[in-house]
C-alpha cells in the first residue's frame, strides 16, 4: 500500500463570488507529475468523507474530483463518494484502486472511520491511499486533532490527542501558511496552543503543496514544512526539496 500525505491536493480555485471551480492537481514538489507516474489506469476511485451527514458538501466535492481527476490526465472508471448514506461500499476495497481521505473537522471523521472500521478494512488493502488535510492527520497512531473550532481550546473535555488509522507515526499539522498567525478563543493558534500541545510530542506543521510518502516503512516529506516540538519551531524542509523522516 502507498500512502500520500498532504495538507492540500489543489483541486480547486474560488471565482469572484468565492463559488469553488475545478482545477488540475498541484504540481507544487513534483506532486501531480508523480501521482501521474504511479496512477492506475481507469482507476476506482472512492471518496471517504470527513463530514458523513453533510451530502450537500460530499456530492459537491465528488463532482469536483471527477473534473479535476479528467483535468490532470488521471484516468478513471468510477468516481465514488462514502458517507451515511452508503456505508457498505467500503466492504468492496478490493474492488478499488485509490482512496481518497478528504478533509475537514478531524474529530468528526475520526468518529466516522471508527464507526465504519475503516482502520481494520485498510489492513489488507492493496492500492494508494491520497489524504488532504483533516484525512492525514487521521492517517496517524495517534492522531493530534487541534483545537479549529470556536470554543474548543478552552474546553477541558475536548480530547486532543486520539487513536487514528496507524498508517503513519507522523502528526500532521496541515496549511500551516494560513493558520501560523490565526487566534482561536483568545489564544495563538501555534505559540499558545500548539506549541503547549507539543511538550513530549513531534507535530510536522506543512504548507499548501507540501506533501509526505509513506511506502515500505519508509517516509519522505517533499516541501516546505516545520518540526514543532517541545514549543520549539525549526523549518526542516523547503520547496523544491526532500527529506526523510
Amino acid at each position: 500500500m502507498l500512502t500520500i500525505l498532504t495538507s492540500s491536493t489543489g483541486f480547486y480555485k474560488k471565482d469572484k463570488e468565492g463559488k469553488r471551480i475545478p482545477d488540475k492537481f498541484y504540481w507544487y514538489n513534483g506532486f501531480l507529475d508523480k501521482l501521474q507516474k504511479i496512477w492506475t489506469r481507469d482507476a476506482r476511485v472512492l471518496i471517504i468523507a470527513a463530514s458523513p451527514e453533510d451530502y450537500v458538501k460530499n456530492d459537491d466535492v465528488c463532482e469536483l474530483y471527477k473534473k479535476v481527476l479528467k483535468m490532470s490526465n488521471l484516468s478513471t472508471v468510477s468516481v465514488d463518494m462514502c458517507d451515511s448514506r452508503n456505508v457498505d461500499i467500503i466492504e468492496n476495497l478490493s474492488d478499488v484502486d485509490v482512496i481518497f481521505l478528504s478533509g475537514g473537522h478531524v474529530p468528526t471523521q475520526n468518529a466516522f472511520f471508527k464507526k465504519i472500521g475503516l482502520k481494520g478494512k485498510l489492513k489488507s488493502y492493496k492500492g494508494t491511499i491520497i489524504a488532504w488535510s483533516a484525512g492525514s492527520m487521521n492517517c496517524a497512531e495517534t492522531v493530534y486533532a487541534g483545537p479549529e473550532l470556536e470554543g474548543e481550546a478552552i474546553d477541558p473535555n475536548y480530547e486532543r490527542w486520539i487513536s487514528g488509522l496507524g498508517l503513519t507515526k507522523i502528526n500532521i499539522f496541515p496549511h500551516f501558511q494560513n493558520l501560523k498567525d490565526d487566534c482561536l478563543d483568545g489564544m495563538r493558534l501555534i505559540e499558545d496552543i500548539t506549541f503547549a500541545d507539543s511538550v513530549g510530542h513531534e507535530i510536522i506543521a506543512i504548507n499548501d503543496g507540501a506533501y509526505i510518502i509513506v511506502e515500505d516503512g519508509k517516509e519522505t516529506l517533499y516541501g516546505e514544512a516545520y518540526r514543532i516540538k517541545d514549543r520549539e519551531m525549526i523549518q526542516i524542509c523547503q520547496n523544491g526539496m526532500s527529506i526523510e523522516l
